[in-house]
C-alpha cells in the first residue's frame, strides 16, 4: 500500500476512533474533529518519506491510544461523574494469586 493511501486510511480510521470514543458528546466530537483534520492540514506539503512514515506511526500510536484507554464520563451533579466505559473495554476480571494452586 502507498504512502498516500496508508494516510488517507490512517485519516479515516481516527475519525472512525472518534466516533466511538467520544459518542454522544458533541463538544468532545467537534474537538476531536478539529485537531485531526489540523494535525493533517499542517503536514499535508511533507514529501519526505521517512518524516511521513513517522507521523503515520504517531497517528497510529494515537489511534490506539484513545481506543483502548479513554473512558467517558458524564457530569450528574455538582462533584459526581458517571463514568460509561465502551464494551470493547470491558474485560474479565481475574484474581491475582501471589501462590499458585497446588493439583492433588
Amino acid at each position: 500500500m502507498g504512502q498516500a493511501a496508508k494516510v488517507l486510511q490512517l485519516f479515516k480510521t481516527l475519525h472512525r476512533t472518534r466516533q466511538q470514543v467520544f459518542k454522544n458528546d458533541a463538544r468532545a466530537l467537534e474537538a476531536a474533529r478539529k485537531k485531526i483534520n489540523e494535525e493533517f492540514k499542517s503536514n499535508k506539503s511533507e514529501t519526505s518519506p521517512k518524516k511521513i512514515e513517522e507521523l503515520i506511526k504517531i497517528g497510529s500510536d494515537v489511534e490506539l491510544l484513545l481506543r483502548t484507554s479513554v473512558i467517558q464520563g458524564i457530569h450528574t451533579d455538582h462533584n459526581t461523574l458517571k463514568l460509561v466505559p465502551r464494551k470493547d473495554l470491558l474485560i474479565e476480571n481475574v484474581p491475582y494469586c501471589d501462590a499458585p494452586t497446588q493439583k492433588q
